[in-house]
């Protein structure tokens, strides 16, 4: 069942994702060729604590996961599309590095991803990442009141389509606010004027997850998700409110 979220309580989440996009910033300045994926981790969590908010992903079990999840971000590189799990490994000229955050504030979540390039990135790298940001800034103005869900998935996979890339099936994103997950579930495909009607109140988790080879996934002893093909992958998220003006990014 979907909850629709009062204006105060998007305030709330809003004011949970402002700590997340300070804390994005920092974090993504620091991610440079040569630097541990252990050492962001650390940082991102020393920063969420000193805001006064819990990261969101610690200890948090997803649906289907073996294990509770043992860090504050997710940090994904290349092939691996999401929940790469921070380690001792080296940030290497070329990579791609998906940075996953969640913060829970005063009750309330927020939720946002980004890719970045290592270094000097080859040109099919820098395009990926192009055409994923893309879709999800298409999808965001798309999400506004009398328009489908469908319509989200449809402009998503539009996106993706028109640079040649494939969106990674078996990945969504999803509602957000009072859990971390939460009803809808929000496909990267659909079809206009399909599925739920989106209304105000609604706050959606909206990730699209592009591949430059398979849309298969497969997942690893980790328990991360990886391109079934080992191709390139980006992923692009902002938490984003529908309210009667239309789309809010709540994780800025």
């Amino acid at each position: 069942m979907i909850k629709l979220k009062s204006p105060e309580e998007i305030e709330k989440i809003s004011a949970s994702g402002k700590i997340l996009g300070k804390v994005f910033q920092t974090v993504s300045g620091e991610a440079k060729v040569g630097v541990n994926l252990k050492y962001l981790d650390s940082l991102a969590f020393g920063l969420i604590k000193e805001a006064g908010a819990e990261p969101a992903f610690l200890g948090y079990r997803p649906s289907g996961a073996k294990h509770p999840y043992r860090a504050s971000i997710c940090a994904s590189i290349n092939e691996v599309v999401v929940h790469g799990i921070p380690n001792e490994y080296k940030l290497k000229n070329g990579d791609l590095l998906k940075l996953d955050f969640g913060v829970k504030y005063q009750g309330f979540y927020s939720d946002a991803a980004l890719t970045m390039g290592i270094g000097d990135i080859s040109r099919i790298a820098a395009l990926l990442i192009k055409a994923t940001k893309e879709a999800l800034d298409k999808a965001i103005k798309t999400a506004k009141p009398g328009n489908h869900l469908g319509n989200i998935g449809f402009v998503i996979n539009a996106t993706a389509k028109k640079y040649g890339f494939k969106i990674v099936k078996g990945l969504t994103g999803h509602g957000i606010g009072i859990k971390l997950h939460e009803e809808p579930t929000v496909y990267n495909f659909g079809k206009r004027g399909e599925g739920m009607l989106l209304k105000p109140g609604m706050v959606l988790a909206i990730e699209p997850m592009l591949s430059i080879g398979s849309e298969k996934i497969i997942q690893r002893p980790d328990e991360s998700w990886a391109t079934a093909d080992n191709s390139l992958s980006a992923h692009f998220e902002h938490t984003v409110a529908i309210t009667i003006a239309g789309p809010k990014i709540l994780t800025y």
